[in-house]
């Protein structure tokens, strides 16, 4: 699929799905600017000259945020793709829960989500054109117990979705969102045997995806082939949530 001549910002681009994606938008052509907060060796690896440029910004801050969008347009001109893919996890039974655990997970998944939006939104607008793609989870979709942070920022983000396509579709900008279920990830990792045989056993294709898989979809959903798609989400595991 060719993305030449296109602009992306990936957030969370340094490993997983968000990785998986860069380099997706990377062989087709784009010209990627990508976020990570602290591993830089791991971001180093990812980057590719002036065409995969590596930005340290943390998304909660919006001020971090607004700069990281102000220099990817002074260094290529315009923004045609933002993917919202930075995200964390912080499971525990509510009862566990602290008040951190809730806005550390609040705070990256969707607050996040609208402070790397606004300043793209008004690049977009600015341009005539564009597409960002949400990327949620379908414990936002049916919820997950021990999941409560997790599963209300992922709701979240799908209503961020909705009502964001709606607003400014008048521009000819497009927002779609892809519902995740298990990939085989960093964050998925840490699971216990236990777990993942239980998780395995729901999916009825039989498999835990693989970020590649994640990213298939998410190169059609910002390319010019979906063009009329606006304000979906689409879910991609395997069956999980049928």
């Amino acid at each position: 699929m060719s993305f030449q001549d296109k602009v992306a910002i990936v957030t969370g681009g340094s490993r997983g799905i968000g990785r998986a994606i860069v380099q997706a938008l990377a062989a087709g052509g784009a010209k990627v600017a990508f976020t990570y907060v602290q591993n830089k060796a791991l971001a180093d690896q990812v980057a590719q000259g002036d065409s995969v440029v590596a930005y340290q910004a943390d998304v909660t801050s919006f001020e971090q945020a607004k700069e990281l969008v102000k220099s990817v347009k002074e260094k290529f001109g315009r923004i045609d793709i933002l993917v919202n893919n930075a995200g964390i996890t912080r499971d525990k039974l509510i009862l566990r829960m602290s008040e951190k655990d809730w806005d550390d997970v609040m705070d990256t998944n969707l607050k996040g989500a609208f402070n790397v939006s606004k300043p793209v939104v008004a690049a977009m607008v600015s341009q005539r054109s564009g597409t960002i793609l949400n990327i949620t989870s379908i414990s936002g979709v049916v919820g997950m117990p021990g999941q409560v942070n997790y599963s209300s920022s992922k709701a979240g983000m799908i209503g961020f979705t909705k009502a964001l396509a709606k607003e400014i579709a008048k521009a000819n900008i497009t927002v779609n969102a892809l519902a995740l279920g298990f990939v085989e990830t960093d964050m998925t990792a840490v699971l216990n045997e236990e777990y993942r045989t239980k998780a395995l056993a729901q999916i009825p294709l039989g498999r835990i995806g693989k970020p590649e898989d994640m990213a298939e979809v998410a190169m059609f959903l910002v390319s010019e082939k979906a063009n009329y798609i606006t304000g979906q989400v689409i879910q991609v595991d395997g069956g999980l949530a049928i």
